[in-house]
């Protein structure tokens, strides 16, 4: 059978984490329009009887700022290292030239596609460009043109994919779909509303830890804390009152039940921790190794 690693690299917001999902046919990766909502490799097991495909979405590419965002960027260099295909994504609507830059200096020793995502929202003239650009790149083996968020033809694409893998034994057993626990998905989902209701501050200064996770015979109790950097972010996920942390609560657990196909009680702490995106003991706490 044929088997591989397939990686997808890109800028953030290109549409990485939309791609995974789409192929696994399953929430793995949370998304969110704001950008660097992904921080962590994700990888999607694909399974049929002549292939098995691991996916990973990887955080999108940037220029560190933090010691969160060297962690995140760790993840793109252990992607580089093992992918048997690189999955190149761009925005269509992004500049082309940023974008060849960005690829030049994955320095590539693998086949890559590049996927150019977001047609539906160009011109006919504007996605033959984009195409004519890329194909003519050393590091581009084809072009594939998607629009990931209104659904792909799946088997024409993988079909793209399978040519360049190599034969082999399958590292997962069939039933996998990931090699992350429920839990991690679980504070990913949590991660996911605060992206969605609140301002752009608070994101990206917010991780979500989960302590407790015990399932029961008729529910799975949750426990989590939210992680910010100051009693000021603090004030603003509880709300007045409590009502925002309740919001969060609320909109979390319909996530999670959904993913889980099961009842949850879910408890929601916030946390004040200084500067924890440059604290290296912090960092490996909340899972950012």
């Amino acid at each position: 059978m044929k088997v591989g690693f397939v990686n997808i690299f890109g800028k953030p917001n290109a549409g990485k984490s939309t791609l995974l999902n789409a192929l696994m046919e399953e929430k793995l990766a949370i998304v969110s329009s704001k950008v660097q909502t992904t921080r962590h490799r994700i990888k999607g097991i694909l399974t049929e009887k002549d292939y098995q495909i691991v996916f990973s979405d990887t955080p999108g590419i940037i220029e560190p700022k933090y010691k969160l965002h060297e962690k995140m960027m760790g993840a793109v260099k252990n992607s580089l290292e093992d992918a048997d295909v690189a999955l190149l994504i761009v925005d269509v609507n992004e500049d082309l030239q940023d974008c060849d830059a960005v690829f030049g200096a994955l320095k590539l020793n693998v086949p890559a596609i590049v996927v150019i995502n977001k047609i539906d929202r160009a011109s006919q003239e504007k996605i033959k460009d984009a195409v004519d650009f890329f194909s003519d790149k050393s590091y581009c083996k084809k072009t594939i043109t998607i629009s990931a968020s209104s659904g792909i033809n799946k088997k024409k694409f993988l079909k793209e994919i399978l040519e360049f893998l190599p034969e082999g034994e399958p590292f997962f057993d069939s039933e996998e779909i990931s090699d992350l626990q429920t839990r991690f998905f679980v504070g990913e989902l949590i991660r996911e509303k605060i992206y969605e209701l609140f301002g752009d501050e608070i994101p990206y200064q917010a991780t979500v830890l989960v302590n407790e996770f015990k399932e029961k015979t008729t529910l799975v109790k949750i426990a989590a804390a939210i992680i910010v950097q100051r009693e000021s972010q603090k004030a603003i996920i509880l709300g007045e009152g409590g009502k925002m942390i309740k919001k969060l609560g609320t909109e979390a657990r319909k996530s999670i039940e959904d993913f889980l196909q099961q009842k949850i009680f879910l408890e929601l702490f916030v946390k004040v921790r200084d500067k924890w995106r440059d604290n290296d003991t912090w960092l490996r706490e909340y899972g950012y190794h």
